[in-house]
């Protein structure tokens, strides 16, 4: 858990200076978002679109793999600790 906390942090790290970077040269989101000829809207419009496709094939598969994965680990021999 610690390795995936650290990973975390110098991610966010990262982010946070290449941000800084961008600003020092004056590229900010809006700038950004025309260049790409997108409004905010649209990427709110994405994102649900996104979430509304992806949440039910999650469930489903997660209808499959959960008890499958239960019944492997229920079944697996007892490890020698």
């Amino acid at each position: 858990m610690s390795r995936f906390l650290i990973s975390l942090c110098k991610a966010l790290l990262a982010c946070l200076i290449m941000g800084a970077v961008l600003n020092l040269f004056g590229i900010t989101m809006p700038v950004l978002l025309a260049v790409l000829h997108l409004t905010p809207d649209d990427i709110r419009v994405g994102l649900e679109n996104a979430y509304l496709w992806s949440v039910p094939r999650i469930a489903l598969g997660a209808v499959i793999v959960l008890p499958a994965w239960l019944l492997i680990y229920i079944f697996l021999p007892p490890r020698g600790e």
